[in-house]
């Protein structure tokens, strides 16, 4: 932000708590869902439960998770959620076919996952969400007989918002610590391909394309966070390491375990690359470009290294990190 002007001196929300959950992350912690009467963006908070057991606090935050970063996306698009952390994301021609190329990216981290599209849930989409276990799905619409068919299911909690949220307007995010609260505004940034070509060969329009896509995933991925995309879909993800190449190698090593290639892949990162190790791993796994924040003060030993393996790497300037 520029100035203060959303950060007032002195803060003052006024909530409603609106349901008393089961319990909090763990059972011997007590919780609640409270609103914020101003506040009508369209959320998970704020979703009608058409179906399905009660929520629980660890549900409403994967399902806020899976949500928001769904709602990234104009095109038809599905991403499946697994402890905060997507686990496979995906464009399609349809919520049904971006749901399919979703799960190939984790199949097994799907398993007692969340759902989120961006679309109508539809018959279609409903009969093959029935064939895994799942804790939420969230949409803004579904058909009634989607609605009938996942009544087979029927502790699965299924959320409908209505509308899908602007992923730029400005919001306020707050955050408790021991003592107090930490305050900022939403990120709601949002790369739309101006980005600066640093290596000698620049992106294929597809690389650009996959390596959009993939940056406005790997904005929802707890930092450290690498995702590796093809095609519009999500091959490997990388989340919450210490050490962003391990987030790499994890990411590729998941890859791995579901059966896909990252051979012609694109890698995104979160921020920028401190050491030149993580170009070299994106090499070796077959990634053929890099979308980085750039910003390093060791940004010309990755550049370097990505013209010595013909990687073509683009700078956003724009770093998402997600704590």
């Amino acid at each position: 932000m520029s100035d203060n002007a959303d950060l007032p001196q002195k803060l003052k929300i006024e909530l409603e708590r609106t349901e008393v959950l089961r319990y909090g992350e763990n059972p011997h912690q007590k919780a609640a869902l409270y609103l914020d009467p101003e506040d009508t963006r369209p959320s998970v908070a704020r979703a009608r439960r058409v179906q399905g057991k009660e929520l629980s606090f660890n549900n409403i935050q994967d399902a806020d998770a899976a949500f928001e970063c769904v709602a990234e996306f104009e095109e038809p698009a599905a991403v499946v959620v697994k402890h905060m952390n997507p686990c496979g994301a995906a464009l399609g021609e349809s919520a049904y076919d971006a749901y399919l190329r979703a799960l190939k990216c984790d199949p097994v981290s799907a398993f007692g996952g969340i759902v989120a599209i961006n679309s109508q849930l539809t018959a279609n989409l409903a009969m093959e969400l029935t064939k895994i276990f799942l804790e939420v799905v969230v949409a803004p619409d579904a058909e009634k007989e989607a609605l009938k068919i996942l009544e087979t299911k029927p502790n699965l909690r299924v959320l409908l918002t209505d509308k899908m949220p602007d992923p730029r307007a400005r919001r306020m995010q707050v955050r408790s610590i021991a003592g107090g609260f930490l305050v900022q505004s939403g990120d709601s940034a949002v790369t739309d391909g101006d980005v600066k070509t640093v290596t000698k060969r620049a992106p294929t329009a597809q690389e650009l394309s996959d390596m959009l896509f993939a940056y406005a995933v790997v904005k929802h991925v707890k930092s450290n966070a690498i995702v590796y995309a093809k095609d519009g879909a999500t091959v490997g993800i990388g989340a919450g390491q210490m050490s962003r190449v391990y987030s790499a190698k994890i990411a590729a090593l998941k890859a791995a375990e579901a059966g896909l290639t990252l051979k012609g892949s694109v890698m995104a990162s979160d921020a920028f690359f401190p050491f030149r190790d993580t170009v070299e791993t994106a090499h070796a796994a077959g990634a053929t470009a890099i979308i980085q924040p750039g910003g390093s003060q060791k940004d010309q030993d990755s550049i370097d290294a990505a013209d010595e393996s013909g990687i073509a790497m683009v700078f956003t300037g724009m770093r998402h990190f997600r704590h």
